[in-house]
């Protein structure tokens, strides 16, 4: 092979792999899947959030530490003391009568009670 035809084809891979479509180039790759955020598991307004807001934090309950990670979805360790609903906040919203919550700075976390997860965060 000469060194002009041994430089033609060099020029032409990368040409063409200049050239290749991105899916081709990313299809070769490992596929990296992003987990969607985690949903929460109940639905409420802005209203009824507000509500549990005003009337747990009349309750004066002791303050998780401020280092737990509170993200919906998450599993609320043992350690924490969960709070049974009042049943002022429960008349209020049916919902989550079943649930149970913990304070952790200004924040109230519901968690259901059967598998210690965070279902929402109310900031």
């Amino acid at each position: 092979m000469t060194l002009t035809s041994n430089l033609a084809i060099r020029l032409s891979v990368l040409i063409l792999t200049a050239l290749a479509p991105a899916g081709v180039a990313a299809a070769q790759a490992p596929a990296q899947r992003e987990l969607p955020p985690p949903v929460r598991t109940i639905n409420l307004t802005l209203e009824q959030r507000h509500t549990i807001k005003e009337l747990v934090k009349d309750l004066k309950v002791e303050s998780a530490p401020a280092d737990l990670a509170v993200d919906v979805g998450a599993q609320v360790p043992e350690k924490i003391t969960l709070h049974d609903m009042p049943p002022v906040v429960a008349e209020k919203v049916p919902q989550i009568k079943s649930h149970k919550f913990f304070v952790i700075k200004s924040a109230v976390v519901l968690v259901d009670p059967k598998d210690r997860k965070i279902a929402d965060v109310i900031e």
